[in-house]
């Protein structure tokens, strides 16, 4: 990383929360320390607390930063009036995208929740809870209509969700699947999960040659 002064105040700030993503998905949280980070982005240690008082001040902005880009992800990309084929296949789309350009952030969010204070951790599982209730809703409105046959909504909005974000342990770019193909093939197996229909399935896929990365 190319080492960043501290005469630019938001430049530096973003040093540190890249750095401190990648040494912690490296070393973990407890293993990192501020010197480290501050060495790493090319600073004081002290100066590190001008923009985090604490360590852990630092770990809650990473993993709430992490849970508002992916619910803002997910904003831009809600299909409007869409059938709930459609809606599942632009939130499957989005969570796998999301998270495999993000692979050191995503695997912060998760292994360390238990680093944070009651208080933090309560809120940054209110955000997951918000995010992960939009799947629950498809799902369940899918049922409803009849579009999907899913006999246990909760149950089965925490397999996809697991299933999605898994993905970031095996992949790699440049090896035998694209984001793209692997991404297709999530999809196939979500809509068989979730019992879609055939026609709804069909409707959901993308067009011939159309490529999310």
């Amino acid at each position: 990383m190319a080492r960043t002064t501290g005469s630019d105040g938001e430049r530096t700030e973003a040093a540190v929360r890249e750095a401190a993503v990648n040494l912690i998905a490296r070393y973990g949280y407890e293993a990192m320390s501020m010197r480290q980070l501050a060495a790493e982005v090319g600073v004081q240690a002290a100066a590190l607390y001008r923009y985090f008082p604490t360590k852990e001040d630092l770990l809650f902005t990473l993993m709430r930063e992490h849970m508002d880009g992916l619910r803002a992800a997910w904003e831009h990309v809600r299909p409007i009036d869409a059938d709930p084929a459609e809606q599942l296949a632009a939130y499957v789309r989005n969570h796998i995208a999301f998270h495999i350009e993000r692979r050191h952030a995503t695997h912060v969010s998760n292994m360390e929740l238990r680093s944070l204070s009651p208080d933090r951790l309560t809120q940054v599982l209110k955000q997951r809870t918000a995010y992960e209730k939009e799947l629950r809703t498809i799902l369940r409105e899918g049922a409803e209509a009849g579009d999907f046959s899913i006999e246990d909504t909760g149950l089965t909005a925490m397999a996809l969700i697991q299933m999605m974000t898994g993905v970031i342990v095996w992949f790699r770019p440049g090896e035998r699947l694209s984001v793209t193909e692997v991404t297709a093939t999530y999809l196939s197996m979500t809509m068989r999960l979730v019992g879609a229909r055939m026609d709804t399935y069909s409707a959901a896929r993308p067009l011939d040659g159309q490529r999310t990365q």
